[in-house]
């Protein structure tokens, strides 16, 4: 798959965002601060419809086995369900769960919240699948993270850890929210709490480039490894 096509999306989440924004200021209902350009959600719909192109034209999966949004529903373990961002099924058998999310300014605040979700929703869903509870074979589970990628971002933390006990030495230095987050992609995979993960920086500009800062952390290896898996799972 073209790197080109892939780019195109991840831009296109900064074009809908100002979209959505001028919308509800033209109808009145402008929220405060930039809300208004998340709660009108879609942001990440161009990088969500390209892995359903994946799955519908490579995979040859019918659009009716896949779901997005509230249609994406799964039981868990510890919780009834959970809604995914985008679920594949063929019959009884969950083929792949897949979370897309993002994060625009606000990352002092947001990041542990991230952090636990990504990490609980993998946990409650591989106990589920444990339990049988989505079919006899072994998903693939997906997470892709888009981070705005800004100096509040990239640069070193301002504040500096005070734990208890000394927090782990990968941490030392006060790394940038953007490092953090690689790491949390890394250690998600080596855990085995997903097949494989996703993560882009995304500048506003159009001007400046978009990084992928691990190469096992690119959209390549995250389509590989869901193609590869896809083939090979018995039952899949």
């Amino acid at each position: 798959m073209a790197e080109g096509i892939f780019e195109r999306a991840v831009r296109s989440f900064w074009e809908v965002r100002e979209q959505q924004k001028a919308k509800q200021i033209a109808e009145g209902k402008a929220d405060a601060g930039t809300r208004g350009s998340v709660t009108g959600g879609a942001h990440l719909d161009a990088l969500t419809e390209l892995i359903v192109d994946h799955f519908v034209e490579v995979l040859n999966y019918p659009r009716s086995a896949i779901r997005l949004g509230r249609s994406a529903e799964l039981p868990g373990y510890y919780r009834p369900t959970k809604q995914w961002d985008l679920v594949v099924t063929d019959g009884n058998q969950l083929v792949a769960a897949i979370e897309l999310k993002s994060q625009v300014g606000s990352f002092g605040n947001n990041f542990n919240n991230r952090t636990e979700e990504a990490i609980g929703s993998a946990v409650d869903l591989r106990r589920a699948i444990d339990r049988g509870l989505l079919g006899p074979a072994r998903p693939w589970l997906g997470y892709l993270f888009l981070l705005e990628d800004i100096d509040g971002s990239t640069q070193p933390a301002k504040k500096d850890f005070k734990p208890r006990f000394p927090a782990d030495s990968a941490f030392a230095g006060r790394p940038s929210y953007a490092e953090r987050y690689r790491l949390l992609c890394k250690r998600l995979l080596e855990d085995g709490l997903y097949d494989a993960a996703c993560f882009v920086l995304a500048p506003k500009s159009p001007h400046q480039p978009i990084r992928q800062l691990d190469d096992e952390l690119t959209y390549s290896r995250f389509i590989e490894s869901l193609t590869q898996h896809v083939k090979n799972e018995p039952g899949l």
